[in-house]
């Protein structure tokens, strides 16, 4: 983008009420007695949202204190009550003046062309399906499978996320826009993590948004769709929104004991540690690669490791290092980093087929010196959500790990959609930010340690066997057990059988 359009891009930002409380939010020096990104001209802002409630309220603040603009970036937009009161958001702000644009990974917009052309249709709005399936209706099964002629193009997917709001403040990380990321789905929910900015990072963001918007693998959605009119899908969109609930009450605290972001943005300052940043970003023409190197978020991501000098913690939910993550993993624990990596259980994972291309794994990985925690069934449930990295939900509910973080050497902080595994690496596209703030750093490494590792099974090697243990710790009391716990969860035969045939990639 041309610098004279980002010079008025940020003065109509600053002129916006969401601008005056993201100068008014300035964050303010680490309190460790250390030199800190506050004190540098560039420094941006940053705050956890872990908890599933006041993520989607902090969405949903931003998109009703906009003034001028709303991106609006995401893998997964669910038909379901959240995706539907989101759109409803998008909508109410283009009725306001305020342009909205909204691109959409095609891969599970199944049965939605008419869904977001009838959002398209209202004035103000643009939306956009990011690599479309060339066979628009029927299942999502029906739809791979008539599309396989064109596998590898369709094999490649916009896996980013990404939500900004005047260009003043962003939120970015692990959430697609679905029930089950915000605390609000039986019988299962995600433990997931995004990360609300300002300041320089969300310029940067932007650049990132305009790039993909801009891509010639983004369609409008009125390409996609048939013969309905404009007027009459703007109809049935404005009956279906109609129909929708009220919002549901957010928490007053979440277990950081940060109040809501809707509550701070209207007493006018969002509490943020300060730090700087990188922004990483895939381009979008990766989905037009095949040299099979990994892609700038994933590369990124492994330089992180390879230069800690004491100790790596590492939160993914489907974990497939592959021979560039092992070596790079390899490399930290010989030169003596405590490396930690949690990950979901067989009996957690939503993805039993990467499960078992991560199991195999296990074995080099202890032997390389890292710890392995694989989250226990039962983690989510509500008796433990008021101390859980995000709480999942209901009474009752499967937490499922669904965050994609590390922290390094307790100064620096990675956030973004970029899973531990190949597919990312290879086939998606991912944006993620790695940003050098200890106050940060801190707090996310008490909620892993202090909260969602003790929930989980940590692995060893057992010396009379030399299998695989999963030793669980409740309160004083210890458990081995020397089978994979699968909880209730059932894999299938089919599974079983594809699991030595799949390729990484695909995983």
């Amino acid at each position: 983008m041309l610098p004279w359009i980002w010079i008025v891009r940020a003065a109509l930002a600053a002129a916006t009420t969401l601008g005056r409380i993201a100068a008014a939010s300035r964050p303010a020096p680490d309190d460790d007695g250390l030199p800190s990104a506050a004190d540098e001209s560039g420094d941006s802002g940053f705050r956890l949202l872990p908890a599933g409630d006041q993520a989607f309220d902090a969405r949903i603040a931003l998109a009703r204190r906009a003034e001028t603009s709303i991106d609006a970036q995401y893998y997964l937009i669910a038909s379901d009550t959240s995706g539907l009161q989101f759109l409803r958001e998008l909508s109410d702000a283009a009725a306001r003046g305020v342009r909205v644009r909204l691109l959409v990974d095609d891969m599970h917009a199944i049965g939605q062309d008419e869904l977001f052309a009838g959002l398209a249709a209202h004035l103000n709005v643009e939306v956009r399906l990011f690599n479309p399936l060339p066979v628009r209706d029927g299942s999502f099964a029906s739809r791979i499978v008539f599309s396989l002629h064109d596998f590898a193009r369709i094999n490649r997917r916009m896996h980013n996320k990404l939500f900004i709001a005047d260009n003043t403040f962003a939120i970015s990380g692990g959430r697609n826009i679905a029930d089950e990321y915000f605390g609000r789905a039986e019988p299962a929910n995600f433990i997931d993590m995004d990360i609300l900015a300002s300041g320089p990072a969300v310029h940067e963001l932007s650049a990132v948004f305009d790039a993909y918007w801009n891509s010639e693998h983004a369609y409008p959605v009125q390409s996609l769709v048939g013969t309905a009119s404009a007027a009459a899908l703007q109809q049935q969109f404005d009956d279906r929104i109609a129909a929708l609930p009220a919002l549901a009450a957010v928490a007053a605290t979440d277990t950081l004991g940060q109040s809501s972001v809707s509550a701070q943005l209207q007493a006018g300052r969002i509490e943020q540690h300060a730090g700087r940043v990188r922004v990483l970003a895939d381009p979008p023409r990766k989905v037009d690669e095949r040299d099979g190197a990994d892609g700038i978020v994933m590369s990124a991501h492994l330089e992180l490791i390879r230069s800690a000098q004491s100790d790596v913690l590492i939160a993914s939910p489907y974990f497939v290092p592959g021979d560039t993550g092992l070596a790079a993993i390899g490399q930290a624990t010989a030169h003596h980093v405590s490396l930690t990596v949690m990950t979901n259980s067989l009996a957690t994972t939503d993805e039993p087929l990467v499960h078992y291309g991560y199991a195999k794994y296990r074995h080099a990985l202890l032997k390389m010196g890292a710890s392995l925690y694989e989250l226990m069934p039962g983690a989510g449930e509500r008796h433990e959500a008021d101390a859980s990295l995000g709480r999942s939900g209901a009474s009752g509910s499967l937490g499922r790990l669904h965050a994609k973080l590390a922290v390094v050497d307790g100064q620096r902080v990675f956030v973004g959609s970029m899973n531990m595994d190949r597919r990312s690496a290879h086939s998606n596209t991912e944006v993620g930010l790695i940003i050098e703030s200890r106050s940060l750093a801190r707090e996310l490494t008490l909620l892993l340690q202090r909260e969602r590792i003790p929930r989980s099974y940590r692995l060893r090697i057992a010396n009379a066997t030399g299998g695989i243990e999963w030793v669980a710790t409740l309160g004083r009391e210890q458990t081995v057990q020397v089978r994979e716990p699968v909880g209730d969860a059932a894999v299938g035969l089919g599974v079983l059988l594809t699991r030595s045939v799949v390729p990484e990639d695909w995983l």
